[in-house]
C-alpha cells in the first residue's frame, strides 16, 4: 500500500531563528514525499529570503499583512494537496521518525482524525504536551505540562485531542468540520483554536489518539511571549507573558469556544469551575494588565458569530 501524502504547514511571524531548527529536523525526516508550505505573515527579519536560499523546496506564500495563526494555517491547508496534515509551530524541532510514528497512530483507526506526540519542552527534561483535555473550567489542559518526563506518560491511547503545537489532522476531518471555509476559526486569530477544533471534532464522533513513540520539542512561548511577569509569584501563569491585546484575546476566546461547543447541561454542572477561574484571573487583570479590558470588551462583538458558526456546523 503507498504511503499517504503528509503536508506541513508552519506559520512565521519574524521567526528566522527558530526556522534554522525547525526547518532541518521536518525535512530530515524518514516519511517519503512530505511537502512543506510556509505561510510568512509579513516578516520584516528576512524570513522569506533565509528559507528561499537555505531551503529551496519549500514552498512559499507570502501574506501581505500578519493574518496570525488560524487564517495562516488555514491558508497553508488549502494549498497543499495531503492527505494529513502536520500544524506545526515555527519553535518545534521534531525528532527523526516523528512523522512516520504520527501516520501509524493515525492510520489506527478510520475515525482517528488527529493524533498528538509526546512534546517536550526545548531541552528535554519537562514534559510540554501528551495530548491536550477539556478542563472543568474551560480551558485547554496539556497533559503532563511542565512535568518531569518519567515515563508516566509511556502508553498511547485516546485522548480529548491534539494541541496546537505539533498536531497531525485527517483532511477528511478538516473538511468535515469546515465552517465558511475555515479549518480554525479565523475570528479566534491565535489562541484556544486547537480546543475549538478538538471539541468540535468530538461533537462530530471524530477521534484523537496519542502515541509516544512520536518526539518532539518544543519552546513554549517562543513565538508569543513579549513582556515577563510583574513579579515571580506569576512566572508561570501564561497570561503574565502576553501583551494585553493578547490577553484579551485569550479571554475572549475562551468565551467563543464555549458559545460554540458546550452544551447548557455541562455548562450548569461546571459552572462553580468557571467562575472560579474567572475570579482569579479577572483579578489578575485588573491589577496587573488593566489595558486588556478595552480589547475585551470590543472582542465581544465576535459572539454572535460564534453562535451562527456552531448552528451552521449542527445543521451540516
Amino acid at each position: 500500500m503507498p504511503h499517504k501524502k503528509v503536508s506541513v504547514s508552519i506559520v512565521s511571524y519574524n521567526n528566522k531563528g527558530f526556522l534554522t531548527d525547525c526547518l532541518p529536523a521536518v525535512l530530515g525526516q524518514d516519511y517519503p514525499g512530505v511537502e512543506v508550505v510556509l505561510v510568512d505573515n509579513a516578516s520584516t527579519d528576512g524570513t522569506v529570503e533565509f528559507v528561499r536560499e537555505n531551503f529551496p523546496s519549500v514552498q512559499i506564500i507570502e501574506n501581505d499583512r500578519n493574518y496570525f495563526f488560524c487564517k495562516g494555517h488555514n491558508i497553508g491547508i488549502k494549498n497543499t494537496t495531503g492527505e494529513y496534515v502536520l500544524v506545526l509551530n515555527s519553535d518545534v524541532v521534531l525528532a527523526d521518525g516523528f512523522i512516520s510514528e504520527m501516520v501509524r497512530a493515525m492510520e489506527s483507526g478510520d475515525r482517528v482524525g488527529a493524533v498528538s506526540g509526546k512534546i517536550l519542552r526545548t531541552g528535554g527534561e519537562l514534559i510540554d504536551t501528551t495530548g491536550l483535555f477539556l478542563g472543568r473550567d474551560r480551558r485547554p489542559v496539556e497533559r503532563g505540562y511542565g512535568e518531569p518526563d518519567r515515563g508516566l506518560y509511556d502508553k498511547p491511547g485516546f485522548i480529548f485531542g491534539a494541541g496546537g503545537v505539533a498536531p497531525l489532522y485527517r483532511r477528511t476531518m478538516l473538511d468535515d468540520l469546515a465552517v465558511d471555509g475555515e479549518y480554525f476559526d479565523e475570528t479566534f486569530e491565535a489562541f484556544y483554536e486547537d480546543l475549538d477544533l478538538a471539541w468540535r471534532a468530538a461533537r462530530r464522533g471524530w477521534k484523537a489518539y496519542y502515541t509516544p513513540l512520536a518526539v518532539a520539542w518544543h519552546k513554549r512561548g517562543g513565538t508569543a511571549k513579549t513582556k515577563t511577569p510583574p513579579l515571580g509569584l506569576f512566572k508561570n501563569n501564561n497570561l503574565a507573558y502576553l501583551s494585553d491585546e493578547m490577553t484579551a484575546r485569550v479571554m475572549r476566546n475562551r468565551c467563543l469556544t464555549v458559545i460554540k461547543n458546550d452544551n447548557l447541561l455541562d455548562f450548569l454542572l461546571n459552572l462553580p469551575f468557571i467562575l472560579l477561574y474567572d475570579i482569579k484571573i479577572w483579578a489578575f487583570i485588573s491589577l496587573f494588565s488593566p489595558g486588556a479590558v478595552p480589547y475585551f470588551i470590543k472582542g465581544l462583538g465576535a459572539l454572535p458569530i460564534a453562535w451562527r458558526r456552531r448552528k451552521k456546523l449542527d445543521e451540516t
